[in-house]
């Protein structure tokens, strides 16, 4: 049925199923990877994290970050690792290398979500093309059927486009709302470090005037 329906929809359905094989991959390989990262949120590891760090136990704390695979653990691990040269490009470097993960795939989705309603667009132009065609030439006798088929085929290329486009459009919004959460996650996190090192070296200084 399916293959029957595709087969009358013209030749703007090979590309119309191509966006569909292409979105439908990308949607697989997000769903794995978001299911990969909810099983590595450690929020525990990220408390010990900062607590260590409270403590000024930073090497200790680096290796707490380093043997968890949780992302913003190991943000804050990278940060510390660069503590002496540059915390705050350190900690952006690794906050843009989690964002980049999440960001995969979402351009072919935005992609689908656009170009599924235009391609069916496009089939229904040349449906109705080719019907209209066949209207203009005169002689309707015995041309019903291919002026009916070419009605289809413009019904049916806007169906499937709007199809891929729908089956895109709420993972697209899913990923990108995930992605916007785990961005502030981040940066809370990153801010949160560098406030306390900021502090820590502040009662350093007070200490060394002391002394």
């Amino acid at each position: 049925m399916l293959m029957e329906l595709f087969s009358k929809g013209g030749p703007i359905m090979w590309p119309i199923a191509v966006l569909a094989v292409v979105t439908a991959i990308v949607l697989v390989e997000r769903g794995i990877f978001i299911f990969q990262m909810s099983l590595r949120k450690d929020p525990k590891a990220v408390r010990t994290v900062f607590e260590l760090v409270e403590q000024g136990s930073l090497d200790e704390a680096v290796s707490v970050a380093s043997r968890s695979k949780d992302l913003v653990a190991q943000v804050l691990g990278e940060g510390l690792r660069h503590r002496d040269t540059s915390l705050t490009e350190a900690l952006s470097e690794g906050a843009n290398a989690v964002l980049h993960r999440f960001h995969r795939g979402l351009v072919v989705l935005d992609t689908a979500v656009t170009l599924g309603p235009l391609l069916g667009l496009l089939g229904t132009v040349t449906g109705m093309m080719r019907a209209f065609s066949l209207v203009g030439g005169g002689e309707l006798a015995g041309k019903q059927a291919a002026i009916t088929g070419g009605v289809a085929e413009s019904l049916l290329a806007v169906c499937f486009g709007l199809g891929v486009a729908i089956a895109a459009i709420v993972p697209l919004n899913f990923l990108n709302a995930r992605s916007e959460r785990v961005r502030r996650q981040v940066e809370a996190s990153a801010t949160r470090l560098e406030m306390l090192m900021a502090r820590k070296g502040s009662e350093a200084m007070v200490l060394d005037q002391v002394a």
